[in-house]
């Protein structure tokens, strides 16, 4: 009896395997390990590989004429993120087309197709798994309003599809004919048919005045917004601030946006509506001085629960820096600040300074490590020296909005 258990007992067999979530470099990868887009090209090749010896497999069983190897029943499947360029798209695409029906089933969480046309690109979409995907980011795609209207309306069909990310698109709505029109509305139709969407980024975009349409398509509040380099106007910023998503906002970054000015007023609103919620603002090169930032810190003060501040590229004065790091115990769970060279310790910057001439400007070395060191010995001050004050805006990871 007890033989016979033990004969008919079946080994555990691996049903799914997931290799989602590694660190690319951008996100502070250990240099030591595959990229994102090695590790995509191996995926590929390794379901292929499997799919050839299955079929090898099946052609010297009937070469020999023995009983075939039944189709498979018990496949693995390989959840992954994928990074798609012009170079790896053929193998991506006959993977995903022959994984349908080998040993290893593709399943894609993230993706991220870089330049690639509209057409290659829902040829991808068309082969994804509709329930497992929830991130799409199209980058350096230059699709365009026509080719963002070939391509979004194929993304319905994702069920949990959270984040869309759409940087760098050749998106320009301030003077449209009336076909970039028509497709404009195309456009912001097919985006207010993702339901379930939390996060999206038109990075690069020029939304001037039409942002108020594009996000009163959507069917619920988003979680995440990124508009940098957006051209938007003090009436995109007031629209915003009124808007259900305020009060949702975790992560908000309008960089390269200008916020002084008629900006300003805005901007504090914006600030205060999301301040319950808010965790993570970037306001890179946003044209912010030292009176505009203490205008902003009672609005600032509000987001108690602010992770991340990045302020590189604005041109404040250390007395400015000095007033934000003294106001900082008001955030206590703040993690990580990035600020700009103080512009007291440039030589000969022109007045009011541009982002190139903060970027290009010669810095007066010996004085900035006096200020640097002025600025640590308050934040020791505060008694919240977890905080990495920090004027290097590329060493450290990113805030992503599922780790938040």
């Amino acid at each position: 009896m007890e033989k016979t258990l033990r004969k008919g007992k079946r080994r555990p067999q691996l049903r799914v395997l997931d290799m989602t979530g590694f660190l690319d470099a951008s996100c502070g990868q250990d240099p030591t390990t595959m990229s994102m887009w090695a590790r995509s090209v191996a995926v590929a090749r390794t379901c292929l590989s499997a799919q050839t010896q299955a079929r090898a497999a099946q052609r010297l069983a009937k070469r020999r004429k023995l009983e075939p190897q039944a189709p498979v029943t018990n496949p693995v499947e390989v959840h992954t993120d994928l990074l798609v360029n012009r170079t790896s798209y053929s193998v991506l695409k006959e993977a995903l087309q022959t994984s349908t029906c080998g040993p290893l089933r593709l399943r894609c969480r993230d993706l991220w197709a870089e330049e690639l046309s509209g057409p290659s690109t829902v040829a991808l979409l068309e082969l994804l798994d509709p329930v497992c995907l929830r991130q799409v980011d199209l980058r350096f795609n230059n699709l365009g309003l026509s080719g963002l209207c070939t391509v979004v309306p194929h993304m319905a069909k994702f069920t949990h599809l959270l984040s869309l990310k759409l940087q760098y698109s050749n998106v320009d709505v301030r003077r449209l004919t009336a076909e970039a029109e028509n497709s404009f509305q195309h456009f912001v139709s097919a985006i207010g048919q993702l339901r379930c969407l939390k996060e999206l980024n038109m990075g690069s975009s020029r939304l001037s005045g039409r942002l108020h349409q594009l996000l009163s398509s959507l069917q619920g509040p988003l979680e995440s917004l990124e508009l940098p380099f957006c051209a938007l106007l003090p009436g995109d910023l007031s629209y915003l601030a009124q808007s259900p998503h305020a009060t949702h906002l975790k992560k908000l970054d309008l960089s390269g946006n200008k916020l002084s000015g008629d900006f300003l007023g805005p901007f504090q609103r914006l600030l205060r509506e999301a301040s319950a919620s808010l965790l993570c603002l970037d306001v890179t090169e946003c044209q912010l001085m030292d009176v505009h930032l203490v205008s902003t810190l009672p609005a600032l003060r509000c987001c108690t629960h602010l992770r991340y501040l990045g302020l590189y590229g604005n041109p404040l004065a250390s007395a400015g820096m000095k007033t934000l790091i003294e106001h900082s115990q008001t955030f206590r769970e703040l993690q990580l600040v990035v600020y700009p060279v103080p512009v007291d310790c440039y030589k000969d910057l022109p007045w009011p300074p541009s982002s190139a001439n903060l970027l290009e400007g010669t810095v007066d070395e010996e004085k900035l490590a006096s200020v640097q060191a002025e600025l640590q010995q308050l934040i020791r001050a505060t008694q919240h020296q977890d905080v990495l004050w920090t004027m290097d805006i590329y060493g450290h990871s990113s805030f992503d909005y599922f780790s938040l």
